[in-house]
């Protein structure tokens, strides 16, 4: 090898020994033995040194809101927590004495018990801790309406009774209801087995009814409850009580009658269990004539004076006596027209039966029980009284519901 390669070789091995030298020194850090930890990426700075989003602190909403003025006592009086629990929640009235209330099992809300009272101030108090382990204070007050009037509903079905399977629940005021929707709304029933029904508005709307589609099945627990104690009935005016109720639906009867054949068959469970001959209303005068519809048994007495002082005749008294509308429709016993009966067409409007016959009718008879009549010149309607109810088709009843408006 010549002087000159032998030089040129050397002087590579010095340049690759000075490199590794100076990438070994680049790596230290003055005074250190150890490089220095990057920071973590996404490393928390808040409390607790932990990773991920900050803890929520809690967020409560309190109804009525503080500060709210003319709250109505029947809407909802309650508080939610969002991001944390309830520790505790007051609801004081003006005299000093907390509302009952409770939390939900998980205390993410409170409710109350009982209801408030009209015209008064009630304030809020309460903690809730957040998801940051932070207390949260529920404060402030909201005062109540004073109203210019308070309006009652009764029912017509009470409890502990037995009725037929066509009975409408009718609901009923002192005068006409102008916020029918909020009514509907605190108005609801319950029945076992489920039946599909609809409440439509009556009678210049101071009445609301509830029927079912179809006839209720024998034996069906019914349960209503119409919560209007507190609920905006019209401008100023407010609900005075609640009102409720729970009854039965009995065995199925069903009367079906024909003006043209002077017959009234009484079927019981689907089995005809008598077949009576009637003298309905005279065809020729429509003031007199039996209207044809589906009736409901309204009520029964065992004797009744009838006047009518248009046909010239009052207090004339009649024995077992069935209501089967309110435009002067019975069925009774007569038996001064017992010759007629099963025969020819002269009542007043009224089925005529034997006394007999009459009683034994009387007997097996419910409120709320059906009675279909065909064969006459006049139709069942609106105007006949209280219970038209299955007079309306399925889907018209439907249309007068207030919630289907």
């Amino acid at each position: 090898m010549n002087d000159s390669r032998r030089r040129r070789r050397a002087a590579t091995a010095f340049l690759g020994l000075g490199l590794s030298i100076a990438i070994g020194m680049s790596a230290c850090s003055s005074g250190s033995s150890a490089p220095e930890a990057a920071p973590a990426a996404n490393q928390d700075q808040h409390a607790g040194g932990g990773t991920g989003t900050p803890a929520a602190a809690a967020k409560i909403t309190a109804m009525p809101a503080a500060g709210a003025q003319n709250v109505a006592p029947g809407e909802p009086v309650k508080v939610t927590v969002a991001d944390g629990t309830i520790q505790s929640v007051t609801l004081t009235n003006q005299d000093g004495k907390q509302v009952g209330g409770q939390p939900a099992p998980d205390k993410k809300s409170w409710a109350t018990t009982e209801p408030l009272g009209y015209g008064k101030t009630y304030t809020w108090a309460g903690t809730a801790v957040g998801a940051d382990g932070k207390p949260a204070q529920l404060s402030g007050a909201f005062t109540t309406v004073v109203p210019k009037r308070q309006m009652q509903g009764s029912l017509n079905v009470g409890d502990n009774q037995e009725y037929g399977i066509a009975m409408p629940i009718a609901l009923t005021f002192g005068s006409k209801v102008s916020d029918k929707a909020a009514v509907e709304k605190a108005l609801s029933v319950e029945t076992t087995p489920k039946a599909e029904g609809s409440w439509a508005w009556l009678d210049g709307d101071t009445s609301v009814h509830w029927r079912p589609k179809e006839y209720f099945k024998p034996g069906t627990e019914v349960k209503v409850n119409a919560k209007l104690y507190g609920v905006k009935i019209g401008e100023g005016v407010y609900g005075k009580q609640d009102v409720a109720a729970s009854f039965k639906i009995g065995r199925s009867q069903i009367v079906k009658g024909n003006t043209q054949s002077h017959r009234m068959q009484v079927i019981r469970d689907g089995q005809q269990i008598a077949d009576y001959p009637v003298s309905y209303g005279l065809d020729s005068d429509p003031g007199r004539v039996t209207h044809s519809g589906t009736h409901v048994v309204m009520s029964k007495h065992p004797t009744y004076s009838m006047s009518n002082p248009r046909y010239n005749y009052t207090d004339v008294n009649v024995p077992w006596a069935v209501r089967i509308s309110n435009n002067g429709e019975f069925i009774h016993g007569l038996a001064a027209s017992i010759w007629a009966q099963g025969k020819k067409n002269i009542s007043h409007g009224c089925l005529n039966l034997s006394p007999k016959n009459a009683k034994e009718y009387f007997d097996g008879v419910l409120p709320g029980d059906p009675v279909e009549i065909e064969g006459s010149t006049q139709q069942l309607s609106a105007k006949d009284g209280d219970y038209s109810d299955w007079t309306y088709s399925w889907e018209d009843w439907s249309k007068k519901s207030a919630a289907n408006s």
